[in-house]
């Protein structure tokens, strides 16, 4: 029943596109102006996107607080999927009045005891803002201190939540603290990048926090190039389909490998990425096989629907790290693999349920795609 009411959920998004062997950056321009014509289209007055309230069954156990926190979340990966694409006088707009609502909106809160599904706002907040940071069309009088002064109110957050073995999470552990006691691998890697670059333009962003960060990343690193999930004193590899196994861990390595390069580490070599680059299209079917599944690990090596968007736009990162000969090859490879999934409205979507869903994921795939593109590199 489940597993029907997914697919149900699903199909009102359309149906996909036929897959391609290939896919060109003509390929990818088309997707991006389908994926902004869509989220546009769906953007509220307000510059928002959501509706802050339970839309799905999948949704019932969470918290009131959530839904807000995923709205702003979203809203966030939307003003940097707007900032990443070619710009028109429609998409500016929507970018000024989607900026606009993340700096002037409350910051969510913590949900209860166990949800705090509100430091997703405050991770993908302050990357969108480090972004608008570094984008000219935030540097005028009107918007460039605010800009700062919202991404510190995130970056406080973060610093008020870091726990102690440095990373962030979104359930709390199995002790209850104000402080976080459980964190994941990839929430931690994914801002990484972002706190590096606001304090190379000069934020106050504590050195011991950036380091404590990109520690607890490392200790996620195994042997075999896998990422764990999170940080045990004992990493949890119990054999056979294992989510830290190399095959549950495709999205996680190309997080991972890319915020331990921007960090400096030296260990994440060139030869490193492309490791981990050529496991996610090798093992690719086991994140088509996940994809839209409406069980959370269900798949083969646990994989959930959701580490698929959030994995393809990783992996254009770490390809944007590699000499600049060699990219475009890769990212062929990758924009295959995006566009094959777009559906007819322009949206993208790979975990069934409610609208955050897909504002993430069309998101994601626009940036993953911009990535590809001449002036990709600025996508960070």
């Amino acid at each position: 029943m489940i597993a029907a009411l997914g697919l149900l959920l699903a199909s009102a998004c359309g149906t996909p596109q036929a897959a391609q062997d290939t896919a060109t950056a003509d390929d990818a321009r088309t997707s991006i102006s389908r994926a902004i014509g869509f989220l546009l289209s769906k953007q509220n007055p307000d510059g928002s996107w959501g509706t802050s309230t339970v839309e799905s069954l999948f949704e019932l156990t969470y918290s009131n607080a959530s839904f807000y926190a995923w709205k702003m979340a979203g809203g966030a990966l939307c003003c940097m999927a707007l900032m990443a694409s070619e710009e028109t006088p429609e998409r500016r707009a929507g970018l000024e009045k989607a900026t606009k609502w993340l700096l002037e909106q409350p910051l969510p809160k913590r949900g209860n005891q166990w949800d705090i599904d509100n430091t997703w706002t405050y991770l993908y907040g302050f990357n969108a803002l480090v972004m608008a940071a570094k984008d000219p069309r935030f540097q005028g009088e009107a918007w460039k201190g605010k800009v700062r002064a919202r991404a510190l109110e995130f970056y406080a957050a973060l610093e008020a939540a870091q726990e102690p073995k440095g990373g962030w999470g979104y359930y709390e552990g199995p002790v209850i603290s104000h402080r976080q006691t459980w964190s994941t691998s990839f929430a931690t890697a994914c801002v990484v990048p972002a706190l590096v670059d606001a304090k190379a333009m000069g934020w106050p962003i504590d050195a011991g926090l950036v380091a404590r960060a990109a520690s607890y990343v490392q200790q996620c690193r195994l042997p075999s190039g896998a990422y764990t999930y999170d940080l045990g004193p004992i990493p949890r590899i119990t054999g056979g389909e294992d989510i830290n196994n190399v095959k549950g861990s495709l999205g996680r390595i190309q997080c991972g490998n890319w915020a331990l390069r921007r960090s400096g580490d030296k260990k994440v070599t060139d030869e490193t990425l492309r490791w981990g680059l050529e496991q996610f299209f090798e093992n690719h079917k086991f994140l088509d096989a996940a994809r839209l599944m409406p069980v959370p690990h269900e798949s083969w090596y646990r994989n959930a629907g959701y580490f698929y968007y959030f994995g393809h736009y990783h992996a254009a990162l770490v390809i944007n790290q590699l000499p600049e000969a060699e990219r475009e090859g890769w990212h062929a490879k990758l924009r295959r693999e995006l566009v094959k999934t777009q559906w007819k409205d322009g949206a993208s979507q790979d975990f069934p349920g409610s609208f955050y869903n897909t504002t993430y994921a069309t998101s994601f795939s626009i940036l993953a795609l911009a990535a590809g593109l001449p002036g990709g590199e600025r996508i960070r």
